[in-house]
């Protein structure tokens, strides 16, 4: 088993990547891994003094998991904001595209938050997932500890997942590469209306830290579908740190084949 702390230390972003096969999301890699060593290439390549990442628009544009390189393109560098581009290439064919933007905190007058910590209590008082044949490969990275009302696959009629999540090893990876790598670990929200498993697919991803990012151990994932049909679920998506505050908010396209 190939950790992501193992991963983040070899890397080499011009270099072939072959997914390890417990990274693997069915026959691609795990959307979260490309979009976190999107991010550790960007930050590798990125000009002197880059701020934190405050917001990324991610494309998964098709599957790939062997032979992969990372192509980075400084967009624009301004006084507070810096814009960074990065293609997966799966040999000539363009397998993710991320749009990075990292901009520094400035004083303002004006602040609220209006994404309340749910109700939950912390991760001690939850068990952990226990093997499911179906799971993904990719989902062994994690320790999951599922805290809200709806399960995948019960035919739920409230698509809303909710889980404590932690890595098994990311030991000296960056904070933020970290997150990245876990913020997509969670089952999509729809499957929780699934009655049996069946395909699904993320195709966009979009983003926005709420500040700037410290280590931390387990952090709570929510996502809930909005809306579906004709094949297509939209879901909203948040991260909260143990603290009790948020840390990620974005939210996802995905395909679904029921």
């Amino acid at each position: 088993m190939t950790s992501l702390t193992q991963i983040i230390e070899d890397f080499n972003p011009s270099s072939a990547f072959d997914t390890p096969a417990n990274w693997l999301q069915g026959r691609t890699i795990y959307g979260g891994l490309s979009a976190a060593l999107a991010l550790h290439a960007a930050l590798r390549d990125a000009p002197p003094g880059l701020p934190p990442l405050k917001s990324a628009q991610i494309m998964f544009v098709g599957p790939a998991s062997n032979a992969l390189s990372f192509k980075t393109t400084v967009l624009r560098q301004g006084k507070s904001a810096t814009c960074i581009s990065v293609d997966c290439m799966a040999g000539a064919e363009v397998a993710l595209r991320v749009m990075f933007i990292f901009a520094a905190p400035r004083p303002s007058k004006i602040q609220h938050d209006f994404h309340p910590f749910p109700a939950v209590s912390g991760p001690e008082n939850y068990q952990s997932l226990g093997v499911v044949s179906q799971a993904p490969a990719s989902l062994s990275n994690f320790e999951l500890r599922f805290a809200g009302k709806s399960l995948p696959v019960t035919g739920s009629d409230h698509p809303e997942l909710m889980a404590w999540v932690r890595h098994v090893d990311a030991v000296g990876v960056d904070p933020t590469v970290a997150l990245l790598a876990l913020g997509d670990s969670l089952p999509l929200a729809v499957m929780a209306s699934f009655t049996e498993f069946a395909p699904i697919s993320s195709m966009t991803w979009t983003l926005d830290m709420a500040q700037p990012l410290s280590a931390g151990e387990w952090f709570l994932l929510r996502s809930a579908s909005q809306r579906a049909g004709e094949g297509y679920s939209f879901q909203t998506m948040e991260i909260w740190n143990e603290q009790g505050k948020l840390v990620l908010s974005g939210s996802q396209t995905v395909a679904f084949f029921v």
